[in-house]
């Protein structure tokens, strides 16, 4: 069997082959790994240019099957030039299913340390494909069901922080949670990835990170209020309220008084203001977090913001 689905993807026709990308998906891993050494690469990359939609979504699962736990298969697939063919299938593909092969196949190549520097710039490009796509509703489940979240926050995670790919990541991460915040709070370790955005990433990151957070207290705030706070979330947020762009002030200062629980306080005069502050930093010294002394400031200009 092997030796014909070597055989068909060499030599065969288009049928020959496609039925051989399908046979070669349905292999053992350890039949696949040793296939890979008999340059089938390169007809498999060679019927991702193929108009026809069932050719090129075989030919994407059959590579996907060889690059799995294969760092050697990653490095020889991208070598052999399959990043601008996925970026091209990204761009101009209409087929979810596909888009979401190819975005699966970008990130698991990018995964091999040898392949990062080659897959940067794919990450970013499939990451705004994504992002576009994010925007129809109808699209937002698939892009969920293709594992996007899980892999959006290891990107954050993993990258510089002021970076283009940090900004486009939590952008398409901040427009998964205005449509399903569920996806996102069920992912554990996601919250510090988040408050970690805060702290370091560019304007724009920041500003993406705190509005997903926004979103998810506004979705479960009594899970989700208590998670965040536990974070270390203040110090960054209470920067972020004064020194932030416009949105992210907004965002910051309405996700400080969710926290903080102070949604209740009409601020009419000075005396107000002091109330709240002390309140905020009560309750901040209740939540067992350690806030410099500079930050009572940020709090006295954020509530002044605030009362305007």
């Amino acid at each position: 069997m092997e030796e014909i689905v070597v055989e068909s993807l060499l030599k065969g026709n288009r049928e020959a082959q496609i039925e051989a990308a399908i046979e070669l998906s349905n292999l053992s891993r350890k039949q696949r790994q040793k296939m890979a050494e008999r340059e089938i690469i390169s007809p498999l990359l060679s019927m991702l240019q193929s108009q026809d939609c069932i050719t090129t979504e075989v030919a994407l699962s059959a590579l996907l099957s060889l690059a799995f736990g294969s760092e050697r298969n990653k490095v020889r697939i991208v070598k052999s030039g399959a990043v601008p063919m996925l970026l091209d299938i990204l761009q101009s593909e209409t087929k979810m299913v596909i888009v979401e092969l190819a975005m699966a196949f970008l990130l698991i190549l990018s995964s091999c340390n040898k392949n990062k520097r080659l897959t940067i710039q794919a990450k970013v490009d499939g990451i705004a494909t994504l992002q576009n796509l994010s925007t129809l509703h109808q699209i937002v489940p698939l892009v969920i069901a293709s594992g996007a979240p899980y892999a959006l926050l290891q990107v954050i995670n993993i990258c510089d922080k002021p970076s283009e790919l940090a900004d486009k990541a939590t952008a398409l991460l901040e427009n998964i949670v205005s449509h399903s915040p569920e996806s996102i709070s069920s992912i554990g370790g996601a919250i510090g990835v988040l408050v970690e955005a805060i702290e370091e990433g560019s304007s724009q990151c920041k500003e993406h990170a705190v509005g997903i957070l926004l979103g998810l207290c506004n979705y479960d705030r009594e899970t989700n209020r208590g998670m965040i706070l536990r974070e270390g979330v203040m110090p960054g947020l209470l920067q972020l309220s004064v020194d932030g762009t416009r949105r992210a002030k907004e965002m910051a200062r309405e996700l400080l008084l969710q926290l903080r629980d102070c949604s209740g306080y009409v601020i009419k005069n000075k005396q107000s203001k002091i109330k709240i502050v002390e309140q905020i930093m009560r309750e901040i010294d209740q939540e067992d977090e350690r806030i410099p002394g500079t930050m009572l400031k940020l709090v006295e200009e954020m509530i002044s913001k605030l009362s305007t």
